[in-house]
């Protein structure tokens, strides 16, 4: 990527035809000109390039990554990484889990910032089209018919007025001759933005898609520990009514009585949190899926149904650049950064304009189209500020600093990128031995616990021992259904980081696209219906609960 200077002017050498009109040489001239710069292409500003990829090898200091080994419970299957695979339009499927399958489906058909991206970017892709029009001739047309009396004085007699019909019909043309490259840097400049506004959906899609898949195995999670709380408290509760009939026979004291209800106790006060927990990611999950929080209808996931998957993609570090959404948007940013640096440098040259006319004036219309009444102008312009202040100047200044910042920004989102991908991989490879961990620690537990119990029962050990295994063996459950969760977690940071499969799929919609209505159409999509006069936004307040609907007008 470098900068341009302004082209040179070509030494053709014009030689002027004869003509009628003395404009016509001028005219002539400038055209000659203005087409053969046209046509070298002289375009001020940075020609763009992509920022070349960050040239290393891998994630980490070393070389290879180890596979997540196994555990022998639900969701301890192994995981390999391998270099290069693709990773799946739809990974969530991965997971095996319709359930996810149709909360993804709904969301991304029902989340209105999905909607609002595929918008923004037909928006971007108008703009692109309005901007295109400027390289082309500005046409237009003015008819009149006037009718006047003249009185006979005016022209120096006496007598009666003179009445007559005047016709007049004109086309005027407009055409700037981007002799340096402003308009079509303008252009450039438009399809840069669209370009950002199509990896802000593409980004948009990606943070959606990954936080249902991740609230859903959270709430999986937040069910499989508060069914894990409440079998501990049936347990200690059973354990609780055992102690106090032993105490009514007098084999127990009052105090080791106390000292189950109090261990009871606490491990009841873990249920409410949990409870908490799990109606507030309800709420979350169903506004992912485009829903208020009463149309809960009370789908889930079981955690211990999901699948593992075995095989993990790592896109190799060149691939990723073009893979992230947001390293995308960043580039388009930088693009339309280096674009403008084009227009404002245009704008310290000078602006050459041509603007010919052509027309009719008749007394009659019959004489209107006849050679006699034919009248035309031609003219070129050319405009430039002598002084301005150092307005235009600075403005490019600006903008050239704005591209060196735009690059540093860019630099940063490759830097977040490749944190990104390492955590997941290390996450993943950590979580498995941190599962196979708490499941080890869940069986030692208990086996402490079921010990304790059977020395208790023989008058080996003191109750407190007992209250002290349960305690640990119930952290130990928790823990475990924890780990579990955090594989699967992880394994979905792990896609969202190597940016989600989006260029195996097609996620534009019909609303992605410029739209071929009529010249005077107005909206015809849900906005319409849903404020037009007498029509009630599904999201408002009903009439009956909002008071200030019911005060008189």
């Amino acid at each position: 990527m470098g900068a341009t200077g302004i082209c040179g002017r070509r030494k053709n050498e014009h030689r002027a035809a004869r003509s009628d009109s003395a404009a016509a040489v001028p005219l002539r001239l400038i055209c000659g000109v203005a087409g053969a710069l046209l046509l070298s292409g002289c375009m001020v500003g940075p020609d763009f390039q992509p920022p070349p990829a960050p040239d290393v090898s891998g994630y980490a200091p070393q070389a290879g990554l180890r596979p997540a080994m196994a555990t022998s419970i639900a969701g301890g299957a192994p995981q390999s990484f391998v270099d290069g695979l693709e990773v799946g339009g739809q990974w969530w499927r991965e997971f095996g889990s319709p359930q996810i399958n149709a909360f993804v489906e709904e969301a991304v058909h029902n989340h209105p910032t999905v909607r609002a991206a595929q918008y923004a970017l037909r928006a971007a892709r108008e703009t692109v089209l309005q901007t295109r029009g400027a390289l082309a001739p500005q046409i237009g047309g003015v008819g009149s018919a006037t009718r006047q009396q003249v009185p006979a004085a005016a022209g120096g007699t006496t007598g009666s007025p003179s009445i007559y019909n005047l016709y007049d019909a004109t086309v005027n043309v407009s055409y700037t001759l981007d002799l340096f490259g402003g308009l079509r840097r303008q252009v450039e400049s438009a399809e840069a933005l669209a370009q950002y506004r199509r990896f802000e959906m593409e980004a948009t899609y990606l943070a959606l898609t990954a936080n249902v898949v991740t609230s859903a195995i959270s709430d999986a999670s937040l069910r499989a520990q508060i069914a894990a709380s409440q079998a501990i408290i049936a347990a200690q509760t059973d354990q609780l009514q055992r102690v106090q009939r032993q105490f009514e026979v007098g084999a127990n004291s009052q105090a080791e009585v106390l000292a189950q209800r109090a261990t009871l106790a606490q491990t009841q006060a873990t249920l409410p949190p949990l409870q908490k927990q799990l109606a507030q990611g309800r709420n979350q999950l169903m506004a992912y899926l485009g829903r208020l929080p009463n149309q809960d209808r009370g789908e889930s996931v079981n955690l211990a149904s999901l699948r593992l998957p075995r095989k993990l993609p790592v896109s190799l570090p060149a691939y990723l650049v073009r893979q992230r959404p947001d390293i995308r948007q960043a580039e388009a940013t930088l693009h339309q950064a280096a674009a403008l640096v084009g227009v404002n440098t245009a704008n310290l040259l000078p602006q050459f304009t041509i603007t010919p006319s052509a027309g009719t004036d008749a007394l009659t219309v019959g004489q209107l189209f006849t050679p006699q009444s034919a009248a035309f102008t031609l003219a070129a312009n050319m405009g430039q500020k002598l002084v301005d202040g150092g307005q235009a100047y600075r403005t490019k200044e600006a903008s050239v600093a704005s591209f060196e910042q735009d690059y540093a920004l860019y630099q940063s989102s490759i830097i977040t990128a490749f944190q990104n991908v390492a955590d997941a991989l290390r996450a993943v490879q950590f979580d498995a031995v941190t599962l196979r961990a708490q499941a080890v620690a869940e069986k030692a537990a208990l086996d402490s616990l079921t010990m304790a119990q059977q020395q208790f029962k023989s008058g080996a050990i003191g109750y407190a021992i007992i209250i002290t295994a349960q305690q640990t063996y119930q952290n130990a459950v928790i823990a475990r259904i924890q780990a579990q969760a955090m594989r699967y977690a992880d394994t979905v940071a792990l896609f969202q980081a190597l940016g989600g499969g989006w260029w195996n799929r097609f996620d534009e919609a019909r609303e992605a696209f410029p739209r071929n209505g009529g010249y005077f159409q107005g909206p015809d999509g849900p906005a319409l219906s849903a404020t037009r006069d007498g029509a009630m936004n599904p999201l408002a307040p009903s009439p009956a609960s909002d008071p200030e609907m019911e005060r008189p007008r």
